[in-house]
């Protein structure tokens, strides 16, 4: 089956500046879409005056249904389709949220880093879940409003069906996602996260320990062999749990099967394709926002995997033990932190 068999009842939950910029892409686009978040100020002011996306070159705006997380419980009718974009760290309780208003043959897809298609898959069953990967650069700093710096044509995702019975409806998604970029439907969504989580491993907790855009970051002496060296770990905890290296984010088929260099590759795309100057990860997005950011979900993945091989992570295990400071208030994120990354753990 390549098309739905009718116009679906589409909810995205989790419409923070990715997930809201896609959404507004689907509602511009005439579908029935309804915007669910945790932010009661964000949810007042999109019911207020829409939502507004400024991406490069020109700015929209969509008047949109808008839920705040309480009302979940008042939905009537079911949802087709539930696109999850809240923190990899929120999955489980997000997706117990929304279980209920999940029709019985519809999918939650999960576009989130790290991966979180097993979580999703715990509570609403594999054959009810679709994996997806996104590559979008966007920050939101005011209710209502979210800056994409990437149009639809510098705009990637990947999706497959966990279940491999329902791998022939995840088309008809793939077509609907095509509204906002570039879309690959694969058979191996597990290979394709790992590979997400390989570069965002390099990119997204080291570049904010050093608090700085993510360009910068590699151009800080040293960062950026600490980039590429817990990039490295991420691919070893990767091959280690039985992924294939594949081509994401549009890399060609041709690409090195060497994993160094792959990782070194695919790292030189998302900095000369995906980011832009001024591009702050989504991790010191977080932080600056006083919230935790995906750190035990992607550095810390790599650490217990390869511990789980009976392998150590020394890099990403530095990673995560400053991240961790951070978060708890001890340490600030400062470009003298970068030192902190190059020797021993701190202390």
């Amino acid at each position: 089956m390549t098309k739905l068999s009718k116009s679906p009842r589409i909810a995205f939950l989790g419409t923070g500046a990715q997930g809201a910029s896609i959404a507004a892409d689907f509602a511009l686009a005439g579908l029935d879409v309804t915007f669910i978040d945790q932010w009661p100020a964000h949810i007042e002011a999109i019911r207020a005056n829409g939502i507004t996306v400024n991406l490069p070159t020109r700015t929209i705006n969509a008047r949109v249904p808008a839920l705040h997380l309480c009302e979940v419980a008042e939905v009537k009718q079911p949802f087709d389709l539930i696109f999850l974009v809240v923190k990899a760290y929120d999955t489980s309780w997000a997706t117990q949220l929304i279980k209920p208003v999940l029709a019985a043959d519809g999918f939650v897809i999960g576009l989130q880093n790290g991966m979180t298609h097993e979580d999703i898959a715990a509570v609403v069953g594999r054959h009810r879940t679709i994996g997806a990967v996104i590559e979008i650069a966007s920050n939101m700093w005011v209710p209502g409003i979210t800056n994409r710096q990437n149009d639809h044509d510098t705009s990637w995702f990947a999706m497959g069906a966990l279940d491999p019975a329902q791998a022939h409806r995840v088309e008809a998604v793939a077509d609907l996602l095509r509204l906002s970029g570039h879309v690959e439907v694969t058979t191996d969504i597990r290979s394709a996260k790992w590979m997400k989580l390989v570069v965002n491993a390099a990119e997204l907790i080291p570049s904010a320990i050093i608090d700085t855009a993510l360009n910068d970051a590699a151009r800080v002496p040293g960062m950026l062999n600490v980039m590429r060296a817990a990039g490295y770990e991420a691919m070893q905890a990767a091959l280690a749990d039985g992924a294939t290296i594949m081509p994401i984010i549009g890399m060609p088929p041709s690409m090195s099967n060497d994993p160094e260099r792959y990782v070194d590759e695919i790292f030189e795309k998302v900095l000369s394709t995906f980011s832009k100057e001024d591009t702050l990860t989504t991790s010191l997005q977080d932080w600056r926002k006083g919230r935790r950011a995906e750190v035990e979900e992607v550095n810390g993945w790599v650490v217990q995997t390869l511990a789980a091989h009976g392998r150590r992570a020394p890099v990403n295990q530095r990673v995560v033990e400053v991240a961790l400071q951070i978060e708890a208030g001890t340490l600030a994120p400062h470009p003298d932190n970068a030192r902190l990354l190059f020797g021993n753990p701190p202390v």
